[in-house]
């Protein structure tokens, strides 16, 4: 199965508040947006996709291994980083976190 590995920052989504007339809240989210070149053969190896154009992957980053999705975005494919998977690596908004990703094969 293809693999890629890169570094990319980790960074916060911070929705608008809906009570306090679109006043930023707190980021809950973090992302890191996998580079162009990944994104683009991620794109074109994935096959159909699932919700939200949405692709099944496996990641690492540093000693943390889980499964997700990464999930297309205005600046290419976005990788959602658990807050567990932060606290394990010690990666906060701004750091490079140094990724693994594999495509999940379809069912």
């Amino acid at each position: 199965m293809t693999a890629w590995e890169f570094a990319a920052p980790v960074w916060l989504h911070v929705p608008a508040r809906a009570d306090a007339g679109g006043e930023p809240a707190p980021g809950t989210w973090a992302f890191c947006t996998l580079p162009e070149d990944v994104g683009e053969e991620v794109r074109l190896l994935s096959g159909p996709r699932r919700g939200f154009g949405s692709v099944r992957v496996q990641v690492e980053v540093g000693r943390s291994a889980w499964s997700t999705s990464v999930f297309p975005g205005s600046d290419g494919f976005v990788l959602p980083l658990k807050k567990a998977v932060r606290r394990a690596e010690g990666l906060e908004p701004g750091d490079l976190a140094h990724v693994r990703l594999r495509l999940v094969a379809a069912p």
